[in-house]
């Protein structure tokens, strides 16, 4: 069995909030999101837009760029996921 590519993904709230989440089937997970079926978060603050994701080996890898991303501003949440250089 071939492991599937981990992603981070930014998605933007429908009260202006951003929120990160990891995965390996981005398109399945943002639909349950959008759908009322992912995290308890967008449940409550519904999403307007995924913003973007960046891919990663392997889950621990995302897991670390997801707890990177959410101690970051606001501010600087989409540059860390257009930061090629990055080596999270």
């Amino acid at each position: 069995m071939v492991d599937k590519c981990w992603c981070l993904y930014l998605i933007e709230c429908r009260n202006g909030s951003y929120y990160a989440g990891i995965t390996n089937d981005l398109e399945a997970r943002y639909t349950a999101h959008v759908e009322g079926r992912g995290a308890r978060y967008t449940r409550a603050n519904h999403p307007l837009r995924l913003i973007g994701s960046r891919q990663y080996p392997n889950r621990a890898s995302a897991s670390r760029a997801e707890f990177a991303i959410k101690r970051l501003p606001r501010s600087h949440k989409i540059a860390f996921l257009l930061d090629s250089d990055r080596s999270d």
